[in-house]
């Protein structure tokens, strides 16, 4: 131990006296060195010269009987033990040179999701709030570490972090990614993976199209056909797949310990032919269409069996998942006419409400009476004149707009003429990086503005995308842009400072096994 402090504690004495409080605002990316983290923090100042390494006597110190900072201290090691090969215990008590600390002591003002980290050649100080902050500075600090950090093997060091001072919050309480396990379906290990992804960048809501046309994907008590009959093929007409609730508690568990939030979708009343065809009572002519039968499809809006199948299915969703929202879809509708769409808006409403859940839906859902409690997803696109008059109708009677424009965040869209992915958004059809990245969720619409904005949302529709790689490739590099839209201050962002950071990404991806899109646009290094 002795040796331990003489080697650390000498060259150490005047750095401690250049390290900036915490508690005073900085500007993002203050002072020099390449720091280039996703998504950017709102207050960063670099320490040049005064990096922290990791060395075989590290340790991770939490407060005592702290179950938060331990779990995050836990989710640290887990990170960095597979590739170090150091032991890295998890212990209670005073730090020591060299340590990572973790405490629950910052001020009540960064909220539960911000968090202060300090990266000194003392050690690593990571600071919050909330438990959430804790989570969200651990994945600032391992970006501040070499790529090979997040390799599942034994790799050569040194481990140095950059130095820094950060004090960071979100811009927006939503930070969003929607999956379509509709269309094609993806197993608990494979969304686990996807959440894995999703938190690294410190988003916080996994939104589940668990069903549509081509596929119902939860098992429903009492109403089993939807999951072994509608669940039974996908939209290549492959085997398809459902997810027992014991599966979905899985899902939901794990997203938990992620700080995300799993926001399930029942699309209704359009988009419906798997559970028409799973039961023949859902249909106004008492005919099941058959599997994957094309064209537009509607429940039967003035039949009570249509609502009693939905306060099951409504029933034993808020039964599983915490958070605040079942979301009823509502899009393209088109074979609902407006009347009985607006009576169906208003009694899924009131089942949701039942439940104890907010409405959550697409933003065509503001036809129906909405209460100032629930949201829309805004998907329109841009100059669309009808879609902006249902969000500024949102923006009257109080609702939040999740933020998800087609032609800005939809994940399947092609990057360009070359790649694969949709091209129907309008001209030239494409989303590059840069497009992607380069918005303001707060001023994209008219008459909506930063307050009635909860967050934003990519959604990853997966006609096209029938393996875990493609969804990859085409979340991967766009995805951490919306990520940063949703968490930094608009102020920070920047194309031309963001590709660089960006770029940066790539090498760790690389050792994650990441499949991504090479973009042009993007200076990757060399390497890649």
């Amino acid at each position: 131990m002795i040796r331990r402090l003489l080697c650390v504690l000498l060259p150490l004495v005047a750095a401690v006296l250049f390290v900036p409080s915490l508690a005073s605002a900085q500007p993002a990316n203050a002072g020099a060195g390449p720091v280039r983290v996703i998504p950017e923090p709102s207050s960063l100042h670099t320490l040049p010269g005064l990096n922290f390494t990791l060395t075989p006597f590290s340790r991770i110190v939490v407060p005592a009987h702290s179950a938060d900072a331990t779990a995050a201290a836990n989710y640290l090691a887990g990170v960095l033990r597979p590739s170090t090969g150091y032991r890295l215990p998890v212990t209670s008590g005073f730090g020591l040179p060299g340590d990572i600390r973790f405490d629950l002591n910052a001020a009540a003002s960064l909220g539960q999701e911000g968090y202060n980290l300090n990266v000194t050649p003392l050690g690593v100080a990571i600071s919050a709030h909330g438990s959430a902050g804790l989570f969200y500075g651990v994945q600032t600090l391992r970006q501040l570490f070499p790529a090979k950090v997040e390799a599942i093997s034994v790799q050569s060091g040194p481990w140095r972090a950059q130095g820094v001072a950060v004090s960071d919050k979100p811009r927006f309480a939503w930070r969003g990614a929607m999956l379509d396990v509709a269309r094609h379906f993806y197993d608990v290990s494979q969304v686990e993976n996807y959440l894995n992804l999703l938190s690294t960048y410190k988003i916080n809501v996994l939104h589940l199209h668990l069903s549509d046309n081509e596929g119902w994907r939860i098992y429903i008590n009492g109403w089993s056909r939807l999951a072994t009959y509608g669940g039974s093929t996908d939209v290549d007409g492959g085997p398809g797949g459902y997810y027992t609730q014991v599966d979905y508690s899985a899902i939901v568990a794990y997203a938990q310990a992620h700080h995300i939030m799993i926001v399930p979708e029942i699309d209704t009343p359009g988009h419906v032919t798997a559970a028409q065809a799973s039961y023949a009572d859902l249909n106004c002519d008492g005919i099941a269409p058959p599997l994957l039968a094309p064209g537009y499809s509607s429940l039967c809006i003035p039949d009570a069996t249509t609502y009693q199948f939905l306060d099951a299915v409504v029933g034993q969703l808020a039964a599983l998942t915490p958070g605040p929202y079942i979301d009823m879809g509502g899009d393209e509708a088109l074979n609902t006419s407006a009347a009985d769409y607006q009576t169906f808006v208003d009694k899924m409403q009131q089942i949701v409400a039942s439940h104890g859940k907010k409405l959550l839906g697409w933003h065509q859902i503001e036809a129906g009476d909405l209460t100032s409690g629930d949201m829309v997803q805004y998907w329109g696109l841009a100059g669309s004149q009808p879609d902006i008059a249902l969000a500024q109708q949102a923006v009257a009677r109080g609702n939040k707009i999740v933020m998800s424009p087609a032609d800005r965040t939809y994940l399947d869209m092609a990057y360009n003429s070359s790649t694969i992915g949709q091209n129907w958004i309008g001209n030239p059809g494409y989303i590059a990086v840069s497009d992607g990245y380069d918005w303001d969720p707060a001023t994209y619409v008219p008459g909506v503005g930063e307050n009635d904005v909860a967050g934003v949302e990519a959604p990853e529709w997966t006609e096209d995308l029938g393996t875990v790689s493609l969804v990859q490739y085409m979340e991967f590099p766009r995805l951490p842009g919306y990520a940063e839209i949703g968490w930094s201050p608009q102020s920070t962002h920047d194309w031309n400072s963001y590709k660089v950071r960006l770029a940066a990404q790539g090498p760790r991806w690389d050792v994650m096994g990441v499949n991504y899109y090479h973009s042009a646009e993007v200076p990757w290094p060399s390497s890649n």
